[in-house]
């Protein structure tokens, strides 16, 4: 499955720069930058891959409820054609006040209208629980909904909310307890003392966002929203800049970074044992000619190592993301950075063995 997604040129071309982690998140970057590249770097370098999954979830969480109030409101726009004589107006000016709701986004980069409307949106959740309104009342009976009780299993990783479509079909249809399901299950799986997948957060946000759900019944976006924010913070504090050097500024993994480690430091002993080797034996400048080559492969494979970048794979346009395993370079500003430091990183390379080499070379021979 392809988290990538599809992103218009003229949206690539417009961004000279690095993305932000609001932008990664939104699904609005190209590898190796993107969603799932990140996703791997927190499970694999980060280890806290957790945070990352209780952010999509609660996103996941987010555009679930959305989804339930675009099928409510066409719902009631369908069935009530005209609420002055069905006497359902309020209920269809509180559902048509929403209009056409965009994807979920974390509450601080929300514009005015976008967090106004996530905001009514909250509010309505709050009353129909607080009413006891039946939303499979509102959207038709259904015998899939039968299974609605259950928790549905919503890795937002796995399934993302392109998958909620506004299709007429049963199998589209959200029910409430899908939704409260949802709330529930972020909260057994991230939250509680001793879950699964506990992260770590400030107490009094776990104590809100417990009691909301327990005590309260809430289920609505607003009840994650701090913990969310605070998720987010914490990312993009400590996970998000190490990221960008891995992937904008290197295209190499810690696995390969050692084992070029190791092959450089072999080839180098190897190297420099030969040049003395053809010195003390008195052998012929023309013959120690050879000895640029280990001299290339050493210097290339510590060069790699120590700006976690290897210059012919990121001319050819390619990035490793997991060891061995490679995918190609699509956002345009970090395939120009990459290209200059590859340019970079091969003088360098040139230029210590083109040292070395003269060194050994024209030093005179002497038998022992």
């Amino acid at each position: 499955m392809s988290f990538t997604g599809a992103f218009p040129p003229h949206l690539e071309a417009a961004r000279n720069r690095l993305p932000t982690l609001f932008e990664v998140l939104s699904r609005r970057t190209l590898a190796p930058v993107d969603l799932f590249s990140f996703y791997i770097y927190m499970r694999d370098q980060q280890r806290s891959v957790d945070y990352l999954d209780f952010w999509l979830d609660v996103s996941q969480h987010m555009s679930l409820c959305r989804h339930y109030v675009r099928e409510l409101r066409r719902s009631v726009l369908i069935e009530t054609p005209d609420p002055e004589k069905t006497g359902s107006k309020r209920s269809s000016a509180i559902l048509e006040s929403f209009g056409d709701m965009g994807e979920a986004g974390p509450s601080m980069h929300a514009g005015g209208d976008e967090k106004n409307q996530d905001q009514r949106l909250s509010a309505f959740l709050r009353s129909e629980t607080g009413t006891g309104h039946s939303p499979q009342s509102s959207v038709g009976s259904h015998p899939q909904e039968s299974k609605s009780s259950e928790r549905p299993q919503l890795s937002s990783f796995m399934s993302t909310p392109e998958h909620l479509t506004d299709s007429n079909s049963p199998s589209h249809t959200v029910a409430r307890a899908d939704i409260r399901a949802s709330a529930e299950k972020i909260l057994y799986t991230y939250l509680l003392p001793g879950a699964e997948r506990e992260i770590v957060l400030p107490q009094g946000i776990v104590t809100d966002v417990t009691n909301n759900i327990e005590e309260y019944g809430r289920d609505d976006p607003e009840v994650f929203d701090a913990a969310k924010d605070y998720t987010f913070q914490a990312m993009e504090r400590d996970a998000f800049p190490g990221f960008l050097r891995s992937k904008a500024l290197g295209n190499l993994v810690p696995p390969s970074l050692m084992l070029r480690l190791i092959f450089g430091l072999l080839s180098l002993f190897g190297a420099f044992w030969t040049a003395f080797a053809l010195i003390f034996l008195n052998y012929s400048r023309h013959t120690r000619c050879w000895l640029i080559l280990p001299f290339t492969v050493g210097v290339y494979a510590l060069a790699s190592q120590q700006y976690a970048l290897d210059p012919i794979m990121a001319l050819a346009g390619y990035s490793e993301y997991t060891f061995m395993s490679f995918a190609r370079i699509r956002e345009p500003f970090v395939r120009q950075l990459l290209n200059k430091r590859a340019l970079m990183v091969l003088g360098v390379t040139i230029l210590i063995v083109t040292a070395l080499v003269i060194l050994f070379v024209f030093v005179p021979g002497k038998r022992l």
